[in-house]
């Protein structure tokens, strides 16, 4: 069995809460490049970035950083990777990562370890990584994403809505929460396995994912399994709106070294999934 794997950042130039956030400076560098310099410090084999922009391309490359132009009518980031797997001919066993071009805290080891996660479980198609919810406000907030999975670690459903459900204790108070291992917060970092991105967009939108607006929930609702990583803390958030590229610059104006974002800033917010 080999530990090899590749990491794709998809990087679309529309950005509804922060227009042109993937060029945007962050201490003397585009936000998408400081992602694809973190995501350099995990063992993946390659970096690829592929956008929809040609001045998007253009930055990326001028920073020495292997890039691919893509089609701009993709409706998700997955159909984005699917389309370069398939130009760069990968084989179907090939593990590819998908890294948010807006995650530039993302943790190396992390992403090591949902590849790591994919390849020694060989009866899934994906991996995914959760972590414990031990916070009642959070179970209830539909902009957290909630994962229950089987005891094999593999997922039997992603939802908006507060799952698990412990009757019993929510019907006294719904301060209380389950057992902390039981209600999970799903993290949006994905590793696939080729053969599934390459099939992926003849795959027809079902129902679950309607009405989650949940794109995991196709991949379950057509057969395939997603194995869930446990981890025990909160990943450092991602860069979606100005307040949260202000405050990366505020810290990069007090860092001495801002070429590679520690993994000491405090996590003071946490990206909607």
């Amino acid at each position: 069995m080999t530990n090899k794997f590749i990491a794709i950042i998809p990087a679309r130039a529309a950005s509804t809460r922060l227009p042109g956030k993937m060029l945007a400076d962050v201490g003397g560098l585009p936000l998408v490049v400081r992602t694809a310099l973190q995501a350099k410090q995990s063992k993946a084999d390659r970096i690829i970035i592929a956008t929809d922009d040609e001045h998007i391309a253009q930055v990326t490359q001028s920073h020495h950083l292997q890039t691919m132009l893509t089609a701009k009518t993709h409706p998700s980031g997955t159909d984005r990777l699917s389309e370069v797997v398939q130009a760069l001919d990968l084989t179907d066993d090939t593990i590819v990562v998908n890294v948010q071009g807006d995650e530039p805290l993302i943790d190396p080891e992390l992403i090591n370890q949902v590849a790591y996660s994919l390849i020694e479980h060989p009866e899934a198609s994906i991996a995914t990584c959760a972590y414990p919810i031990t916070e009642a406000d959070k179970l209830f907030n539909p902009n957290i994403v909630k994962v229950v999975c089987d005891k094999k670690g593999l997922a039997l459903y992603f939802s908006r809505a507060p799952i698990p459900w412990a009757r019993d204790a929510f019907n006294q108070d719904k301060s209380l929460l389950p057992h902390p291992s039981h209600a999970l917060h799903h993290i949006g970092l994905y590793a696939y396995r080729v053969g599934f991105l390459k099939h992926y967009p003849q795959l027809s939108t079902g129902i679950y994912e309607q009405h989650e607006s949940l794109e995991q929930l196709r991949a379950l609702e057509h057969g395939y399994k997603i194995f869930v990583l446990k981890t025990q803390q909160a990943p450092l958030p991602g860069v979606d709106t100005e307040e949260d590229l202000l405050r990366l610059r505020a810290y990069l104006a007090d860092t001495a070294d801002s070429h590679i974002f520690p993994h000491s800033l405090p996590n003071t917010h946490k990206k909607p999934l």
